[in-house]
This record gives structure tokens, sequence and C-alpha cells, in this order.
């Protein structure tokens, strides 16, 4: 594996942008599929294009976006920011992300002030601490190892899947959690860490909307028989937080039915704030069955 020094400098070259005017910036998605760039790195450029556009002093609190075509790992992508309102303590921007003139991701995100008011949350669900599971990625190479050597988020994320963390009370619930973090420190710079967030918040959300069909990609030895793409993806930030440090992934899917899927998250910091939410639905259909 990568050193951390370097796996964090690579992590954040993933999420940086070439700016090429007032509201224009360029940046190079890897895969997430073979030549299809990765949902959740195209979502965290286009937040941080969002991000550069927005004073200092305002925090992302909400993003919504929709992946509209499968993004070429091979080309840049362009993202276009609107400034669509600056109020007192609310801004907003829409980012349009395109390859040779083809929208393949539009995203909405709103930006706040602080403010001090009263703090509510559940407690977090009981979850051993990280360290005492085994390196995903140690699974993945030892079922794949072909397939885990050509992810690129290896080299800048650290994860850890927890077997068995749940079992849903309710009929037809799936659930499972993964902790994630950096693999090395970044930046003290929080519009980044919200986006290293975004990046990570894609990740095995898809799946487990299909959990009580197949295991996810990292964790089982033979080809997929469902096809998973993502639709649409929102995440709300609640507190604030550090990408480099553990977080708790605990995601359940309600639902999936008429080809697509429906997934939810809650992501919790290691001393148990509750730091995001995310949402996403997918399509899921028989891996025979792929059209565009």
């Amino acid at each position: 594996m990568t050193k951390a020094p370097v796996a964090g400098r690579e992590f954040v070259g993933f999420l940086s942008l070439e700016r090429l005017d007032r509201d224009l910036f360029r940046g190079w998605c890897h895969d997430g599929m073979p030549s299809r760039a990765f949902g959740g790195q195209v979502a965290a450029q286009a937040l941080a294009a969002a991000g550069q556009t927005v004073p200092e002093g305002r925090a992302v609190h909400s993003l919504h976006g929709y992946f509209l075509r499968a993004g070429d790992s091979a080309r840049p992508i362009e993202y276009a920011v609107e400034r669509v309102r600056d109020g007192g303590s609310y801004l907003s921007r829409r980012v349009t992300a395109r390859q040779e003139g083809d929208i393949v991701f539009t995203l909405s995100s709103s930006f706040k002030r602080p403010e001090e008011t009263g703090d509510r949350q559940p407690a977090m669900p009981t979850t051993p601490d990280p360290w005492t599971f085994p390196d995903l990625y140690e699974i993945w190479a030892g079922n794949n190892p072909v397939d885990c050597e050509q992810a690129d988020f290896c080299r800048v994320l650290d994860m850890r899947y927890v077997p068995d963390a749940a079992e849903p009370n309710t009929p037809g619930l799936t659930e499972q959690r993964l902790w994630i973090r950096s693999r090395a420190p970044l930046p003290d710079d929080p519009m980044l860490h919200s986006a290293a967030l975004a990046y990570a918040s894609d990740l095995f959300l898809a799946p487990a909307a299909v959990l009580s069909t197949e295991r996810p990609r990292m964790l089982r030895e033979k080809p997929a028989s469902v096809f998973l793409t993502s639709l649409d993806h929102a995440v709300w930030y609640h507190r604030p937080f550090r990408a480099d440090e553990w977080m708790l992934f605990a995601q359940r899917s309600p639902t999936a039915a008429d080809g697509r899927g429906l997934a939810f998250a809650d992501v919790w910091s290691r001393d148990g704030r509750l730091i995001a939410h995310v949402v996403q639905e997918t399509v899921v259909r028989p891996a025979r069955a792929r059209r565009t």
C-alpha cells in the first residue's frame, strides 16, 4: 500500500481542481467501474468547485446531485458553477459537470454561517472500534487481487467492515456498517473535509440495497449477479468533523422495487457525534439486463 504522507497528498489531488475562469473548473476522475468515473469523486469535485465560489465563514450543510451519464475517466470533466443566491445567512450554488458538451452530473449545494442553537441527536449505535477488524483491502485482495489492485480509492482511504453489524428488527430492511478515514492527515480546511466525506459516502451505499441478494464486491469471490449504478445522491452535514479521523457509516436500505433501490447512511465520529446523513437511489437490475 502507498505510504501515508503520499496518500494524503494524493487524496488532496483527487479533490483538487484547475480554475479555468471565475466560475469554471476542470478536474480528472479515476475509475469506479472500468472506464467509468467514480461517482463519489465527481460529486466531491462538484462540491469543491461550488466551495471555491463561497466566501470564508460559510460551511456546506447540504448537497443534492443527479448522475445523468457515466463519466469517462480518460477525459477531464468541466464544472460550471452558477451563483444562485447569496443571502445573509445562506448561499446556494448550482454546478453542472460536462464532458465534451454532454452533462454527466448536476449538483445543488447550500452553505451557511454557523449558529449557536440547541443540540440534539440520538446515541451512536454500539460498534467495536475500527482497529478490532481486519483491513478491508486484505480481505478484498484475498478474494479478487486484480480488482483490488486497480481500485484507486484503496490508496487514499482506510476501511474496516463490521461483519454482522446489525440484525434488522424490521423484515425487509438490510443493514451494514463500516469505518472509513483518510489514510493520512489532511490540511485544516473544512471544505476539503466535507468534499472528502462526499467522496467516501458513495462507497458501499449502493450495495446496501442488495444485501439480501449478495455481499458487497470487496467481500465476495463470485462475479456480481446484480448491476448497480447511482441515480442520485444527497448529503446533509450536521456538525464539524475531520475526514482523517475514523467515521462510522451505518448504512441501511428499506426498499428495492421497480429496478431501483434506496439506501441511507448515518455518519458518526468515533466520539459519538452525528456528523452527516447520506441518501442514495440506485439502479438495481440483474447483471445481464444492463441497459443505458
